[in-house]
């Protein structure tokens, strides 16, 4: 495949060079690696943008991509099927389904350069179009997906001396905690990095077949989250026309310290109703967060509303997946309301749902939600009654360093495949406090921006 890449804003960046990076060490030739239905669910590279300040070191921008080059090589001779591609198993056996080929096809790996200077592009905590141009993202169809290069990476010398790294890497082969460990041990060379690649445990076996009969009558036979789905999707359909919603999102971080935490758990826990009671602050936080969001749709009150958040699996089977577990290991744990009864009902009734429904996720619940899966993809239609949410805060990738420099000044994800999605994630510069990164519809930014930040 050509290194083509659609950036939009030739002008704004332009590339130098363009290499494909390959494994020091290739232990496994032509090994297809059996993915997961978990791993199958989006194929699509995410991407992150590392800001890094101009520094005193003032490395050549030569040696900075050598150092990445490096790195990288380093990785994927561990790592070694990051250096693959997607493949499709054959209609007769597992009916198409996607895995993936270790065949050495090689990262991606450029270099670029622009007459920007960082502090033109005002708050980097706050998504800015501009960040598109600083990632790789290879011209890739649903027809070529088999070519997509499952990890890319970008290198921008800013004209203050400062440097973005754009890296993409394939949801298929990664989750948030496996992407991190991978961009961890890049940026420092390989130390103690031992990855494990096969799913195990998380692999259907062939009697395991998922039954898609009456499924829209009969949530108790599915997983909570995917049942409260069907509702939701029920529910829009029976109700609301597609053609007239309103879709487009703007991106906005709400930067929430410490002691604005403090007093949200303060204020919530003056309130309880019950001595033995506590909450978490993702608890806390995801609590306050969907009734924000709900009450500023200002929907009507027996309207159906479902919160949904990740749930990290790894020590959630029997026997727990192995340490270092490379592949995607969440799950979806969901809460269901109406909007009149969120909006009465106490934090502490919203946070004991939050409770009850990540303490459902259970070995048993995991491999149902699996099995669930096992059926031709789909494509949600707009749920404005979803509210998404995803913990970043156990992966600090701010913390990683690419070019010698200790850790960068920020990093920001681009717009996720689920657009509306909430991610809660360390804030770099003050121990405990948490940035909320979220896509909100224009119509309701003001309301939620008050209601949330009113702590």
């Amino acid at each position: 495949m050509a290194l083509e890449s659609d950036h939009n804003s030739p002008s704004a960046v332009s590339i130098t060079k363009s290499i494909y990076v390959y494994p020091k060490a290739f232990p496994e030739p032509n090994k297809i690696l059996t993915l997961s239905n978990l791993d199958r669910q989006c194929p699509t590279l995410m991407y992150l943008v590392f800001f890094y300040e101009h520094s005193d070191q003032d490395s050549s921008f030569d040696s900075v991509f050598d150092r990445l080059k490096a790195g990288l090589e380093a990785t994927l001779s561990i790592c070694y099927p990051a250096a693959g591609r997607l493949s499709l198993s054959s209609p007769d056996h597992d009916n198409g389904k996607l895995d993936l080929s270790c065949n050495n096809a090689g990262a991606v790996l450029v270099q670029a350069v622009t007459q920007a200077k960082i502090s033109e592009l005002g708050d980097i905590s706050v998504y800015n179009e501009f960040f598109e141009n600083l990632v790789f993202k290879p011209v890739i169809s649903d027809e070529n997906i088999t070519e997509m290069p499952l990890v890319t990476a970008q290198v921008t010398r800013f004209d203050c001396g400062g440097y973005a790294i754009g890296t993409g890497t394939s949801h298929s082969l990664f989750d948030g905690i496996s992407a991190y460990e991978f961009l961890r041990a890049w940026g420092s060379q390989c130390e103690m990095y031992e990855p494990v690649h096969e799913r195990g445990t998380l692999l259907l076996q062939k009697n395991d077949h998922y039954i898609n009969e009456g499924i829209t009558n009969n949530y108790s036979s599915i997983p909570t989250a995917i049942g409260h789905l069907y509702q939701l999707i029920m529910q829009t359909y029976s109700s609301r026309p597609f053609q007239n919603q309103e879709t487009s999102l703007v991106f906005k971080t709400f930067h929430l310290s410490t002691e604005m935490i403090d007093n949200l758990k303060k204020n919530v826990l003056d309130e309880k109703l019950n001595d033995n009671f506590s909450c978490s602050t993702f608890e806390v936080l995801a609590a306050h967060l969907w009734k924000v969001r709900t009450k500023a749709l200002g929907l009507e009150r027996d309207r159906k509303v479902c919160l949904q958040f990740a749930v990290d699996a790894r020590n959630r089977m029997v026997p727990p997946l192995p340490k270092g577990f490379s592949g995607n290991a969440y799950v979806l744990a969901s809460v269901f309301s109406t909007a009149g009864e969120l909006e009465e009902q106490s934090h502490e009734s919203t946070i004991n749902q939050i409770k009850e429904a990540k303490n459902s996720v259970t070995h048993d619940y995991v491999h149902a939600y699996i099995k669930a899966l096992q059926g031709p993809p789909a494509t949600l239609p707009p749920l404005l009654e979803l509210t998404v949410i995803s913990d970043w805060t156990r992966v600090p990738f701010h913390k990683i360093d690419f070019i010698c420099q200790d850790a960068a000044t920020y990093v920001s994800p681009l717009i996720p495949p689920v657009p509306q999605i909430a991610y809660f994630m360390q804030n770099p510069n003050e121990s405990r406090a948490i940035d909320v990164w979220i896509g909100l519809l224009p119509s309701i930014q003001a309301a939620f921006s008050d209601h949330f930040m009113n702590i």
